[in-house]
């Protein structure tokens, strides 16, 4: 995973995928910078009869419902079906699904035309597969290993990578799960730090188009580079301010030779057998 991890980020830097972007209004400007720090091409395209358009033509798309207004959800299906057209892969993130109903529904709308990845925190993947009402607006009230069989069961029913952020993230196909203990509390500090990593998953999966890579190595590789990123930027961050503009740095510094060493994965069968262990 962690040799994976290092190739595909080499792909998106040497490659630059199109990242198209409808995604909150909170945490806009902080997306786009963290998909040029690590070497991807930003697009924040969230425009009725562009958005669609767009979808059909760029690398991999991102889809965030933090602050679904009538224009981006109508955008939002919209370059979900020319993405699904088109091959585009892309990426659900479901903010605050559960207790919220029109984001609820609008999930549920976008879930059933099949994202290549689905990226939320603990109590969102529970409320998406059914098991929850969902956690307290954008905070999770599960653990990743709560929502783990919910992963599971969304992974094989819609044919997606399901990504469960928290402080051991979890990534699962349906068949394979992988856990990554890389990370680091600040990023929960930060507005966007959850949001921005969907972004680079969506890049990820773009560069994958091109490496011959699975969709399961793509999401885990976007996680792996951004925790360890994460990492070197807390060990020079004096707080939360300092640390979002660390982050940046650290994504556009990380190295390959950082992640072959740095790694904190496991790679478990679903019958949580190990079968790869790195670090």
């Amino acid at each position: 995973m962690a040799t994976a991890t290092a190739e595909l980020l080499t792909a998106v830097r040497e490659g630059q995928p199109l990242t198209q972007c409808i995604t909150n209004s909170v945490v806009t400007g902080f997306t786009a910078n963290v998909l040029l720090a690590v070497g991807a091409a930003p697009a924040m395209v969230d425009i009725v009869d562009e958005a669609g358009m767009f979808a059909g033509v760029t690398a991999g798309l991102l889809i965030n419902l933090g602050t679904p207004t009538p224009e981006q959800r109508r955008a939002s299906l919209e370059a979900a079906a020319a993405a699904h057209t088109a091959a585009t892969p892309w990426v659900l993130d479901p903010v605050a699904v559960g207790a919220l109903p029109v984001r609820t529904a609008l999930a549920r709308d976008l879930v059933a035309v099949g994202p290549s990845a689905i990226r939320g925190n603990a109590s969102e993947i529970l409320a998406l597969a059914g098991a929850s009402a969902g956690g307290r607006g954008v905070d999770a009230t599960d653990t990743p290993e709560a929502a783990a069989d919910a992963a599971r069961s969304l992974a094989r029913t819609h044919g997606a990578v399901v990504a469960v952020s928290g402080p051991v993230d979890l990534i699962t196909d349906g068949d394979t799960v992988i856990r990554i203990a890389n990370g680091d509390a600040l990023l929960t500090r930060v507005t966007g730090g959850g949001c921005a990593l969907g972004a680079v998953m969506a890049a990820f999966l773009g560069a994958a188009r091109t490496t011959g890579h699975t969709a399961l190595e793509a999401v885990a590789a976007a996680s792996l580079a951004y925790t360890l990123a994460a990492e070197d930027a807390a060990v020079a961050a004096g707080g939360p301010g300092s640390f979002a503009v660390a982050l940046l740095d650290a994504l556009a510094a990380v190295e390959p030779v950082r992640i072959l060493s740095g790694a904190r994965v496991e790679v478990s069968a679903v019958e949580d057998r190990p079968v790869e262990v790195h670090g």
